[in-house]
Parts: structure tokens; C-alpha cells; sequence
């Protein structure tokens, strides 16, 4: 079996295990949600099971682990932190409403194995840019880097910014449009996709990696278009007096001074 094959089912098993185990414990929970909190922890088992069974250039794959532990830790920290103590999203409250009895079954493949398929689509990069190829890490490498740190601190400070916004009762019910808000409505999403074209650029200098691109592209796609922008905000139209104003003048993805009213 190539390298490249041993790879890729390496992250398959790794992910199949994660989503079952996971499946497994939301049902006596009652809590789906809890897909969301492993996210990121995901990817991070991901890496490291390749790392750990594939042998290739071990400063590529070193620099790819990192990168991916230290966007998913974060990630998974800061949403277990976010929503501890706030029960089922309600995404998950409404398939549970509608399937009814049936929707322990349905969850597996719906929510779990949905899942499943995209962080191992995603991963692609993380998976194959770990197999022996091109030595020795150059300029794409670094412009990968370059990308990803822009990606995380967009991430990491939106996250936090919005977090100190709602912990003043003073702003309940008002729209968050401070810091990088100002500049795009979803400072996270935005440095999520940049992490994952960053991670894309680096795997792609070893060759196979190039089909990372793929995950990269999933992963913008899913954020701008599916369950990120386009999903989230047609809530926050109902919850939020004066979204439609804040759509009006400021980006939805990426960052650049907002409209004037006269534009």
C-alpha cells in the first residue's frame, strides 16, 4: 500500500472511531451539539495519527501538526467554554422535532457521518501533505504560514471580541460591529478559511499535498454559502434590531472599510 493510501485511511478510520464514540454519547445526553465541540479536536487527531504512521519530511510534517493542534485546540476550547450550560443548538432541536423517535438513527448519518465526510475532505491537505515527496520546506511553505497566522489572529481576536461584546448586559440585543466587526461580519469565518488556505499552501509545496486546495475550498464554501454566513444570518435578521443596517455597510467575508450610506 502507498504512503499516500495508508495515509488517507488512517484519517478515515481516526474520524470513522471519533464520530461513533461521539454519536454514542449525544444519545444519552440528548445533545447533538456536542459534534460541534469536537470539530476542531478532530482534525487534530487527524494530524497526529498520520504523523504517527506515515514517515515523510519530518519539518513538513511537523509544521503541518502544528498548525492544525494549535487552530483546532483553540477552537474546540473556545466553543466548549461558549456553550457549556446552553443544552442543544437549535439546528439540532429542530431535526430532533421533525424526525421524532427516529432521530437517535437518523443523527448518525445526518449530523455524524455528514460531518465525518467533510473533516476528512477537508483534512486532505493535513493527510497528504505528510507523505514523502519534494524535500525540505521553501517559499510556498512560508506564504502557507504567512496566511495561516493572519487566518488565526482574525480567528482568535473576532472570537474574543465578541465575547467581552456580549458579556456587557448593556449590549443585549444589539449588533456587534466593533474591532474586526467593523470591517466584516464574520471576522472567525473569514480566519478559518485563511487557516485552512494557509494549511493548503504548505502541504501543496510536497507535491500529492496540492490536493489540499480541494479542502481548503470545501472548507470556504461550507462557511460562506452553507452552514456559516448564509445559515447563521438568517437568524440574526429575527434576533437582532439593525442587522439589515449593519449588512448593508459592511462586508460579509472579507474585511474592507465599511459602506458609506451614500453607497
Amino acid at each position: 500500500m502507498s504512503d499516500a493510501a495508508t495515509a488517507m485511511l488512517v484519517a478515515a478510520a481516526t474520524i470513522a472511531a471519533l464520530m461513533l464514540v461521539t454519536w454514542l454519547v449525544s444519545l444519552p445526553l440528548r445533545n447533538a451539539s456536542i459534534v460541534d465541540l469536537i470539530w476542531g479536536l478532530g482534525f487534530v487527531l487527524v494530524a497526529w495519527a498520520v504523523r504517527l504512521t506515515v514517515d515523510g519530511n519530518s519539518a513538513r510534517q511537523w509544521l503541518l501538526v502544528a498548525m492544525v493542534t494549535i487552530w483546532g485546540l483553540r477552537l474546540s476550547i473556545y466553543l466548549t467554554w461558549r456553550n457549556h450550560g446552553n443544552g442543544e443548538d437549535y439546528r439540532y432541536q429542530a431535526m430532533r422535532r421533525h424526525w421524532g423517535p427516529r432521530f437517535w438513527w437518523v443523527s448518525l448519518f445526518t449530523v455524524f457521518v455528514l460531518q465525518g465526510v467533510l473533516m476528512w475532505t477537508v483534512s486532505i491537505g493535513v493527510q497528504l501533505g505528510q507523505v514523502p515527496d519534494t524535500p525540505g520546506l521553501g517559499p510556498l511553505a512560508a506564504l502557507g504560514v504567512l496566511v495561516w497566522l493572519v487566518g488565526i489572529t482574525f480567528e482568535a481576536v473576532g472570537d474574543a471580541q465578541l465575547a467581552r461584546f456580549k458579556g456587557d448586559p448593556a449590549n443585549r440585543g444589539k449588533v456587534m460591529d466593533r474591532g474586526l466587526w467593523r470591517y466584516t461580519r464574520h471576522p472567525n469565518y473569514f480566519g478559518d478559511a485563511c487557516v485552512w488556505w494557509g494549511i493548503a499552501l504548505v502541504a501543496a509545496e510536497s507535491g500529492l499535498g496540492a490536493f489540499g486546495i480541494i479542502g481548503a475550498v470545501v472548507m470556504t464554501v461550507l462557511l460562506r454559502r452553507v452552514s456559516g454566513v448564509t445559515l447563521l444570518e438568517k437568524s440574526l435578521k429575527k434576533r437582532r434590531e439593525g442587522y439589515e443596517e449593519y449588512i448593508a455597510r459592511t462586508s460579509p467575508f472579507v474585511p474592507r472599510p465599511p459602506r458609506t450610506p451614500s453607497t
